[in-house]
């Protein structure tokens, strides 16, 4: 039964791992792998010594971790908030109400924010028409770029994350919610005191392994929403790669990129786990 799937891992992810030879050379398409001139670390070194790529991974970095610390703080504080709702029918209509917006693709997702927050767009004309407020270039000027990425991916997000701390909340022992009542403590002494503690783990646990995906900062989301006039603010490793590989035909260059971004990957995926296994006592193996 294991067979096809271990066939399957091998054509398709290990099996390509082959091409990153290109980055050790001048590619040529038209020579192949084992013809075109070798370049040993030329690409790594033209990586560090150009200034957009360096932008890129500051970018890459500041975006992730912005999207991973709220993606984090927003789920968790709407979950403890969704907990305390007593009327289940009103509960369940909330939870999913928010989960939907998981399962639309950015394609649609990024069309429908490029015609609201245009600047013509229904948003802009109704802080015009409303509160006085000129047109705010969302999608055109780097900090507000990475504003409108960083909450779009927590609006679409957050609903799954709640998921998670809900199924974690569910598990505390209504014991100690009796115990706390009985000793005077209310609503808001039982969140403190009991719930909040009692969900922490699987807080750093979420944390912890985020850091594995430090530098994924959302291709899809990115490509469909950036131009050129962001790209100092909003251009991405994924993105960055992409421009130099399939459309200015770099590929060794891009295959550098790539392979210097899954590595730096890997080292902080295993230190993710490693300090997820110290802080909760988390561990797959």
């Amino acid at each position: 039964m294991l067979v096809p799937g271990i066939v399957l891992a091998l054509v398709f992810l290990y099996y390509p791992m082959g091409g990153l030879v290109i980055a050790f050379q001048d590619f040529k398409p038209w020579l192949g792998f084992f013809h075109s001139p070798w370049a040993g670390l030329d690409n790594f070194r033209l990586m560090f010594a150009r200034d957009d790529s360096l932008e890129v991974i500051r970018n890459t970095f500041v975006i992730a971790g912005l999207k991973i610390a709220f993606g984090l703080l927003v789920p968790f504080v709407f979950s403890l908030l969704l907990n305390e709702l007593r009327h289940m029918f009103v509960k369940r209509l909330v939870q999913t109400l928010v989960y939907l917006p998981h399962f639309m693709s950015w394609v649609i997702l990024g069309g429908i924010l490029i015609n609201l927050l245009g600047n013509n767009g229904p948003v802009n004309q109704l802080l015009g028409s409303w509160f006085g407020i000129e047109s705010i270039p969302f999608l055109m000027q780097g900090d507000w770029f990475r504003f409108t990425v960083v909450a779009s991916d927590i609006w679409k997000e957050f609903g799954f994350g709640t998921i998670l701390f809900l199924a974690a909340l569910t598990a505390v022992n209504p014991a100690l919610y009796e115990a706390a009542e009985m000793d005077g403590a209310g609503r808001w002494k039982q969140t403190l005191n009991v719930t909040i503690p009692a969900i922490t783990p699987i807080v750093i646990v979420l944390g912890t392994l985020s850091l594995g995906n430090i530098l994924n900062a959302g291709f899809d989301q990115i490509f469909n929403l950036y131009n050129a006039l962001v790209y100092d603010k909003g251009d991405i490793i994924d993105t960055f790669a992409y421009r130099a590989g399939l459309l200015k035909t770099q590929f060794s260059f891009a295959t550098a990129v790539g392979m210097f971004k899954s590595v730096v990957s890997f080292f902080l995926i295993v230190t993710a786990y490693r300090m997820a296994f110290k802080f909760a006592n988390y561990r797959i193996f």
